[in-house]
């Protein structure tokens, strides 16, 4: 079975190891009232996330606009004059528990709502990394998080792309090889990791950031793919990789 590793702040360190990674991985570190001030005045907006959590759970926008900080959480908006206030209101949405601040990346829009892409990486039975599944996630209306459990909507990879890009394909080979040189930089740390799910944002100009990775992804979002065989094949894998 392939190992689960909860901490996203160890994942970011393992993959950060890989010079061919660490270029695509947006600006992460462990979340202290410093280090959020840091990261605002150099970004201008972050996202803060638990070291632990799935589906999106718990995930804050913060934004400073001048002198003025805001931070979204779901759909709630709060604004603070200084940090100090809006860093204590955070802490108790955190209820006590790890979190880091991220480098706030622009995801591009689709019909107006922000979107993400997931890059699906397998061990193949020849014990290769492959990019095994892409496939696009939307936000729902007014939230910050695009997982299908917070409510996000599932389209396919190349339906996203095509407002903002003739190369789609290109674009989809390049993802493919981030996810598998992410695949090999993850197993370095942790040989017993088979899987990994990547969340990709794209911003303009179209380059990739690798918002985070996850050891157990879900595979029947790919069930809505309208090319059945990537579910198929990802399936087939996981079954390969369990014997």
């Amino acid at each position: 079975m392939s190992k689960f590793i909860g901490s996203k702040w160890k994942k970011t360190i393992a993959i950060q190891k890989d010079v061919r990674v660490a270029r695509s991985i947006p600006e992460t570190v462990l979340m202290t009232k410093e280090s959020l001030g840091r990261l605002l005045n150099r970004y201008g907006m972050v996202y803060i996330k638990p070291v632990h959590g799935s589906f999106g759970s718990g995930v804050m926008r913060v934004d400073k606009v001048k002198s003025t900080y805001r931070y979204q959480l779901g759909r709630k908006i709060k604004n603070y004059s200084a940090i100090g206030p809006m860093y204590a209101a955070i802490l108790k949405d955190t209820k006590q528990k790890r979190y880091l601040v991220q480098r706030g990346i622009h995801l591009l829009p689709f019909n107006g709502r922000p979107f993400d892409l997931r890059v699906m990486v397998q061990l193949s039975p020849k014990k290769q990394w492959e990019t095994t599944g892409i496939i696009g996630r939307i936000a729902a209306k007014g939230k910050i998080v695009t997982n299908y459990h917070n409510g996000g909507e599932v389209v396919t990879a190349e339906r996203l792309l095509a407002p903002h890009t003739q190369q789609v394909q290109e674009k989809l080979q390049s993802l493919a090889k981030l996810g598998v040189i992410t695949g090999q930089a993850m197993r370095q740390s942790f040989p017993q990791v088979y899987k990994i799910g990547l969340d990709i944002a794209m911003e303009a100009g179209l380059k990739p950031w690798i918002l985070e990775v996850n050891t157990n992804p879900d595979p029947y979002i790919f069930l809505k793919h309208p090319d059945r065989r990537i579910f198929r094949k990802i399936r087939s894998y996981e079954r390969a990789n369990k014997q």
